[in-house]
């Protein structure tokens, strides 16, 4: 159960993020300015997050699987796997961003509409024409705002950097311009190519949370709202108490020479609010160790290398989560089956 509810407030940040390098020479007030400028891209979302895939693939997968290249083999197949099936080139990508949008259809259900913005350099009208033929003709097209958008019936299952495994139905892809593409459920698609005609920046305040770290390969930002947070049954009423004055979450995934660095944090109602959720995720810290202790094999190392990096701060009414692994703890479990 502490390890349960220690971990619902990770989740919060996380989930947002539900699952972009800058070119040669750029500073980092010009990379973080071309992440935010793809961000600004997106409609209007509940939560947005930023990829640096560039790095994900020529640098964080690369470390983590050097010492298994039979599951580095096995990632590159999935990627030309991935390719043949939706017709996106994981490899010509330079950034991703991702736009989240939550309705509550029912008690207990969150349902998360998602579009992705990607750019790169590759080429949106060749992409569009490969798509038609991985969908086998069963692919329709609409006019939309004067954008033509592509909605592909896939029904695949498709294994994508051996970590995820996605169910896609149906994709609507619509090229933005040349090198920049939107894609996802048809009407968050719509959403994009109507963004893109207004003039108004329609995320400021979340993309100014996803973006605080320039050196990041993910970054979120997004809101928290009463329905979400009653829809992932904490199931302890104190710390449901402490966490329903949390408004919004962010925070990134960093890689250096030897960690990864995750940083979880949670805006809340006030200053006494933030304070309370610290003491409270400080003694779960410390009541935490006595189960991570029981976990054995790489998991464990794993849990018990996490929480004792834990560092928990508050600044006014802000809390701070911050932990770090090394990438050698990690790369058993991401090279594992």
């Amino acid at each position: 159960m502490t390890i349960r509810i220690l971990s619902s407030v990770l989740v919060v940040g996380l989930l947002l993020a539900g699952l972009s390098s800058a070119g040669i020479g750029q500073t980092k007030r010009g990379a973080a300015a071309a992440r935010q400028s793809l961000l600004a891209r997106l409609p209007p979302s509940d939560a947005v997050a930023q990829v640096n895939v560039k790095r994900v693939l020529a640098e964080a997968l690369p470390k983590l699987l050097a010492g298994n290249s039979a599951k580095l083999a096995e990632v590159d197949s999935q990627i030309e796997q991935f390719k043949t099936r939706t017709s996106l080139d994981l490899r010509s990508f330079d950034e991703l961003a991702l736009g989240m949008r939550y309705s509550y259809p029912s008690a207990g259900i969150t349902k998360i509409e998602t579009v992705a913005v990607a750019r790169g350099a590759f080429n949106t009208g060749a992409i569009v024409a490969a798509g038609k033929v991985a969908a086998s003709g069963r692919y329709h097209e609409e006019k939309y705002l004067g954008k033509t958008i592509y909605i592909f019936t896939l029904d695949h299952h498709v294994k994508l950097l051996g970590l995820l495994d996605l169910k896609i139905k149906e994709l609507a892809v619509a090229p933005l311009d040349a090198n920049t593409l939107a894609m996802g459920d048809a009407e968050r698609v719509r959403n994009t190519v109507a963004a893109t005609k207004e003039k108004r920046l329609a995320n400021a305040e979340l993309i100014t949370l996803a973006t605080q770290d320039p050196n990041a390969i993910v970054g979120f930002g997004g809101n928290v709202s009463a329905e979400l947070l009653r829809n992932l049954r904490i199931g302890n009423e104190a710390i449901a108490k402490d966490l329903s004055a949390v408004k919004q979450t962010y925070g990134s995934l960093g890689m250096t020479d030897k960690d990864l660095e995750l940083l979880v944090a949670a805006r809340t109602l006030d200053a006494v609010s933030a304070r309370s959720l610290g003491d409270t995720i400080e003694g779960l810290k410390q009541f935490g160790a006595l189960f991570t202790n029981r976990l054995g094999g790489i998991k464990g190392v794993l849990a018990r290398s996490a929480l004792g990096n834990l560092k928990i701060t508050t600044q006014g009414n802000e809390l701070k989560i911050r932990t770090a692994v090394a990438q050698s703890d990690v790369a058993p479990l991401v090279g594992g089956s």
